[in-house]
C-alpha cells in the first residue's frame, strides 16, 4: 500500500514559509514546528517546509532555474484572494482568467515558489477543452 504523507518545500526560513502558506490557507501551524522542519496539517497530507542551506529560488518561468512544483488552491473569488495573498507577500506573475471569470491566476511566495488561485469550480474539462458552466 502507499499514501501520501508529505509535501515538503525547500527553503531558506521554515518558520516564516510555513507563517505564510498558514496565512494563505487559514490553517495553524503545527505545534512542534521549528528552524529545520515546520508543516501544516491537511487531513492526512502535510505540507512541510525543510531547511536548506544555500537555497537557490526557481525563477518562473526561467526554464534554467525550473519551478520544480506549484500549489494550486480553488477559491471562490478571485480578487479578494488576490488582494490577501499579495498583501501577505506574494507577487502575481500571470492572469490566465478568461472573459467568463473562470481560469487561474499564478503568483510566487515570498521566496520564488509558484501557486495559482483558481476559481474552475463547475468547470467541465472535455478533449476539446474546458465547457463553462451556464451564468445566470
Amino acid at each position: 500500500m502507499l499514501r501520501l504523507t508529505d509535501f515538503i518545500i525547500d527553503c531558506p526560513d521554515t518558520m516564516k514559509l510555513a507563517a505564510f502558506y498558514s496565512e494563505v490557507t487559514g490553517r495553524p501551524i503545527k505545534d512542534g514546528s521549528h528552524e529545520d522542519w515546520a508543516g501544516i496539517q491537511f487531513g492526512e497530507i502535510e505540507l512541510a517546509f525543510i531547511r536548506v542551506d544555500d537555497y537557490r529560488a526557481p525563477h518562473w518561468p526561467d526554464t534554467e532555474h525550473p519551478k520544480q512544483f506549484h500549489l494550486d488552491f480553488e477559491v471562490d473569488d478571485v480578487e479578494s484572494e488576490q488582494r490577501r495573498v499579495v498583501g501577505l507577500g506574494a507577487t502575481l506573475q500571470r492572469d490566465f482568467i478568461g472573459p467568463e471569470g473562470y481560469g487561474w491566476r499564478i503568483f510566487t511566495d515570498p521566496i520564488g515558489h509558484p501557486f495559482c488561485l483558481c476559481h474552475n469550480k463547475g468547470v467541465v474539462w472535455t478533449d476539446e477543452g474546458p465547457v463553462w458552466p451556464k451564468r445566470g
